[in-house]
């Protein structure tokens, strides 16, 4: 029996780091496999080229989304999610709601990474659609992965991070950038799991000169909280905390009813509009409320 961290995950197929520094190709044991990048595992050798996962260790956290019918873990044990916008393309202002609120609701710490800011003609308009989360105190990082990236290594100093964006943010730019050879080990990765396929299309965990690790996911689309619980989702917006417990009604939704402090904070200008609007439609995904 032996220990180890999953570097790599894609489908039923995982590559497992070894204490030795070596990594061994894993299939869970059993149909069901319900294992993240970063997880933990106990293994059995099944031989010299393959492993059997027989459990997962205790996570000190799981990032994931699910819609209505499925959950897409993406991965376990983090510290700090960074999320990677850009000024071009034009990035969804919802996503990066939904991926706050996902750390949020794991007590992960996150970092907002504004990448390709040499490109000056919509740096402005980006700038504008992060003022509000800047306001909130989330940390925004702006940089261009092409040119440097040095700014973005304190912030992982002695984290597992994790990268979440949508496609064309520049997130393999950042990874290359940041891990000398990322682009011969994802081949690697991709040999060892046999799927042939860039490292886009699973999740790899890189170890940084420092000590440092970062996840690379697969660009986002959607970021789907189903399984959330509207109490989880109102933790997940933090300008709500102080007022929370204080409506008149225990069960109050936050919508029409009287004596709602969110709407009294809303109306006196202690929360943005959008955000509550957000948090709206946010609630509407939530299982039924029971106060």
């Amino acid at each position: 029996m032996n220990e180890g961290t999953v570097i790599a995950a894609h489908g039923r197929n995982y590559l497992v780091e070894l204490p030795d520094g070596g990594a061994l190709p894993c299939l869970p044991r059993g149909k069901k496999s319900h294992l993240a990048c970063g997880d933990r595992v106990s293994i059995t050798r099944g031989n010299a080229t393959q492993g059997i996962i027989d459990a997962v260790l205790p996570r000190r956290s799981l990032l994931y989304r699910s819609n209505a019918f499925r959950q897409k873990l993406i991965a376990a044990n983090v510290t700090r999610v960074v999320i990677v916008v850009a000024t071009e393309p034009a990035f969804s202002e919802e996503l990066v709601t939904r991926c706050l609120v996902a750390a949020e609701s794991q007590d992960i710490g996150a970092l907002i990474v504004l990448n390709k800011c040499d490109l000056g003609s919509r740096l402005a308009a980006a700038e504008a659609m992060l003022a509000p989360f800047s306001r909130l105190g989330y940390p925004i990082l702006r940089l261009s992965a092409r040119h440097d990236v040095d700014a973005l290594r304190p912030p992982l100093a002695g984290q597992t991070g994790v990268l979440v964006g949508q496609s064309g943010m520049g997130k393999s730019t950042l990874i290359n950038a940041l891990v000398p050879g990322a682009a011969a080990r994802t081949r690697e990765i991709s040999a060892a799991l046999a799927t042939g396929r860039h490292t886009t299309t699973h999740a790899t965990l890189y170890r940084l000169p420092d000590g440092a690790s970062i996840i690379d996911s697969p660009g986002l689309q959607e970021f789907g909280l189903h399984h959330l619980s509207w109490r989880e989702l109102e933790h997940g917006f933090r300008e709500f905390r102080p007022w929370r417990g204080s409506c008149r009604f225990r069960d109050c939704r936050h919508d029409r009813e009287p004596g709602c402090s969110i709407r009294a904070a809303v109306e006196a200008g202690a929360i943005a509009p959008s955000r509550y609007a957000a948090f709206r439609a946010l609630s509407g995904e939530a299982p039924p409320f029971r106060g």
